[in-house]
């Protein structure tokens, strides 16, 4: 093979009639799933998505011939590589994959994720840490967002430094405690829809068969979401994941909303696509800031993901926004927004721009990560093999 084929390849290798390809699995917030080297993974994009596919065991709603876990939070992938750019450490690219799907969507961002892109950088060696915290600046090739990232590097018995996985950090919806990876996201306005308010108003009245006239929130800080009272759709705002699952009428009045938003987002006909992700608000009920229910996109989040906090909390700060309805107070210049979710909570931190304070510049956060196991994760040779037959391993072919 080329010098270019064999970087490419790297670590994949042959073991029988399969493929073995190096990887880390590893929980990324409240979100888990495989990682890979970019350079361990095929470089043409289709076959490339093939592997992903066969990784996970789609499509198959239950995954079972994969390491999928049979929900969209558990059929995830995440793809790291070195920078390519000044000022840029690393970059990843984030795949989502639905259970029943066919199809590897690089399309969006996963905040949850993205926490787990540096402990894997220093697993592997594309990081090499020199100090107690190791810091990295990240770009998600989906959406060209950058995020500096912060994880606890402490020198081990041997002299090696490592990632210390525990510590006293909780997030809701994550059973324990871990040490934290901080994350500063640097301007995620526009990440996918262009711009923070794609039809340049806080608010909009959309007409939804079967709903009437409907106000939302159509809104990018990281993440397209549609935000609506979950009061103007028929619920609470308070209904638990498998109730909102189960309320097929609900669910059927949510997406007839989000096809229309999406178009008036200008992301076009989002029926097969994973986002704008819906998320209905009320007002808290235990003592945060506004209460929320997410659809990622049609089935609804235990928690709520990273970036669609993000967006939540951003809209809280808009005068005239559907979620500012319902939120509590929020004020101040760094004001912590506290997203209530079926889980617990998501405290965001937004840096206002002092001479314009609906415009945010900066939000942090705190996640935890953990590898859960390493090796190889094998897929049909037949599906891809990467080391074409030659003199010397004609053997392996058969």
């Amino acid at each position: 093979m080329s010098a270019e084929a064999v970087a490419r390849t790297r670590g994949a290798h042959r073991r029988g009639s399969q493929t073995a390809i190096p990887c880390l699995f590893m929980r990324g917030g409240t979100s888990r799933g495989p990682f890979f080297d970019v350079r361990a993974l095929p470089e043409d994009t289709g076959l490339r998505d093939a592997v992903l596919l066969a990784a996970l065991g789609s499509p198959d709603p239950r995954q079972i011939d994969g390491l999928g876990g049979g929900h969209p939070l558990t059929s995830k992938i995440g793809i790291v590589g070195p920078g390519t750019e000044p000022g840029i450490d690393l970059e990843w690219t984030f795949v989502q994959v639905q259970p029943g799907g066919d199809a590897a969507d690089t399309s969006s961002n996963c905040g949850n994720m993205l926490a787990a892109v540096l402990p894997f950088a220093v697993e592997t060696g594309l990081v090499v840490p020199g100090a107690d915290r190791t810091t990295a600046r990240v770009r998600t090739r989906n959406t060209g967002m950058v995020a500096e990232i912060a994880v606890a590097t402490p020198l081990g018995t041997d002299g090696a430094r490592y990632v210390d996985y525990q510590g006293q950090a909780r997030i809701d919806g994550v059973p324990g405690t871990a040490a934290p990876v901080e994350i500063g996201f640097l301007d995620t306005a526009g990440s996918v829809a262009g711009s923070l308010l794609p039809t340049g108003r806080t608010r909009d009245t959309v007409e939804v068969p079967g709903s009437g006239a409907v106000d939302v929130t159509l809104i990018d800080n990281g993440q397209p979401l549609v935000i609506v009272a979950a009061e103007s759709l028929g619920a609470t705002g308070y209904e638990t994941p498998a109730q909102i699952d189960a309320d097929d009428r609900l669910k059927a009045r949510v997406e007839a909303l989000r096809l229309i938003c999406g178009e008036a987002m200008g992301l076009g006909d989002v029926t097969e696509k994973n986002y704008p992700k819906m998320t209905l608000v009320a007002p808290p009920r235990h003592g945060g800031t506004l209460s929320t229910r997410s659809l990622i996109p049609r089935l609804c989040h235990q928690s709520i993901g990273v970036l669609a906090a993000v967006t939540a909390a951003t809209a809280c700060v808009l005068e005239g926004s559907v979620a500012r309805d319902v939120a509590a107070d929020v004020s101040g210049t760094e004001p912590t927004v506290s997203v209530e979710h079926p889980s617990g909570e998501f405290s965001v931190t937004l840096g206002l721009a002092p001479d314009a304070p609906q415009r945010v510049t900066r939000s942090a956060l705190l996640r935890t990560a953990r590898l859960i196991m390493a090796g190889d994760l094998l897929v049909p040779r037949s599906l891809w093999d990467p080391a074409p037959a030659t003199p010397e391993n004609q053997e392996n072919t058969a």
